[in-house]
């Protein structure tokens, strides 16, 4: 396995790219394939997903804010196995862009965690795999987080955006990307701006888990026979992370107290406070904009959430869509943003930059593994 080298720059040739994406709020692997030079994207293919079962998720959970020992090995095991499964299910493409499972992630102490060989599944699809993408980023400084953004510059150059827009994930952490699409490229300063805005599904997740044995908030039907506990949503906002300038990032576990916070609620209202603790996390995030976007775009699984998004709506001061308004799809954005990303490895482009996670210059991330 090699390196990914310095950059080079013109059109290169279309790759077919396929990406893969594990999350943190681990519901399973999506995998997509995408068309692309690793500037422009010519076309979305095939996607899947493939859930983790209740034995693999409970392995994931035990792994998670671990660095060493058996629970990251057997985490580990999970990730690749439940790849090779999905990914094998697709035409051989000319590279895959690989995840992994973010176990931990603390890029100012120990660094960033992601489980999963990539040389393992190179081995096993029989093509050229990229992975750990976020390891040299935070070895220069940055917050290997999050790495979405060089492709979303890219889906607003698909879309036809003539104006300044945000692209808000709301996985188990929440992440939002400010693009400005009259740059010619997402690496010229002032193109971009991202960071992490807080816990986004996560919480509600464990939640649910916790009290009621289910694996989420379907719709946000729980929280919409609740009331938000406003006390519990001010303290929550005292948190320092909040008033730090940006680019910050998050690991999942980075808000322990927030289930302790609605602990003496009632299941809704506890739901509903959680929910709209996402929700001032985001309105705390517009705060850092360059300018008022002209819309924002919601991809992830909290964009299903009908509480979520109308708490969105009455609070951003801009108009809030899923993705899917303009043609893209939310289920599948960050296994593409991966596939991408592993074209702009192959050809030594940059994948992350000071204004995406604060690394110190451009760096392209990942290691390249053949079979």
């Amino acid at each position: 396995m090699n390196k990914a080298g310095g950059a080079t720059r013109g059109g290169g040739k279309v790759m077919r790219a396929l990406g893969a994406m594990s999350g943190t709020s681990l519901d399973g692997v999506d995998a997509a394939i995408l068309d692309t030079d690793g500037e422009r994207i010519s076309a979305f293919g095939a996607s899947a997903y493939r859930p983790y079962g209740e034995a693999e998720r409970s392995v994931l959970r035990a792994g998670l804010g671990q660095w060493l020992g058996d629970p990251v090995t057997r985490a580990g095991v999970v990730v690749d196995a439940a790849h090779i499964a999905l990914l094998g299910e697709f035409e051989t493409p000319d590279i895959v862009g690989f995840h992994g499972q973010t176990l931990a992630h603390d890029p100012r102490g120990k660094g960033t965690l992601q489980v999963g060989n990539g040389a393992a599944l190179a081995d096993a699809l029989g093509c050229p795999v990229v992975w750990d993408f976020r390891s040299d980023d935070v070895r220069l400084g940055g917050e290997g987080a999050p790495l979405a953004p060089f492709f979303h510059f890219a889906c607003a150059k698909w879309i036809g955006a003539s104006e300044p827009l945000c692209v808000l994930n709301l996985g188990g952490v929440g992440n939002i990307t400010y693009v400005d699409p009259r740059f010619d490229g997402p690496e010229e300063e002032g193109a971009l701006l991202a960071f992490d805005t807080g816990p986004a599904n996560a919480p509600i997740n464990d939640f649910m888990q916790m009290r009621l044995g289910q694996e989420m908030d379907v719709d946000g039907a729980l929280a919409l026979r609740g009331t938000v506990a406003t006390g519990a949503l001010e303290l929550f906002l005292q948190e320092p992370y909040f008033s730090r300038m940006p680019p910050k990032s998050l690991d999942r576990n980075d808000f322990p107290e927030m289930i302790e916070l609605v602990s003496e609620l009632s299941d809704a209202d506890a739901v509903a406070t959680l929910t709209a603790m996402s929700v001032a996390a985001v309105v705390q995030a517009m705060e850092h904009m360059p300018t008022s976007p002209k819309r924002m775009l919601v991809t992830g699984g909290g964009r299903k959430n009908k509480v979520l998004m109308e708490m969105l709506s009455v609070s951003t001061g801009c108009p809030v869509e899923p993705v899917e308004a303009v043609g893209l799809d939310g289920d599948m954005l960050e296994a593409q943003a991966f596939a991408y990303l592993a074209v702009r490895v192959l050809r030594g482009l940059p994948t992350s930059g000071p204004s995406t996670t604060g690394v110190r210059a451009l760096v392209g991330g990942g290691t390249i593994s053949r079979p």
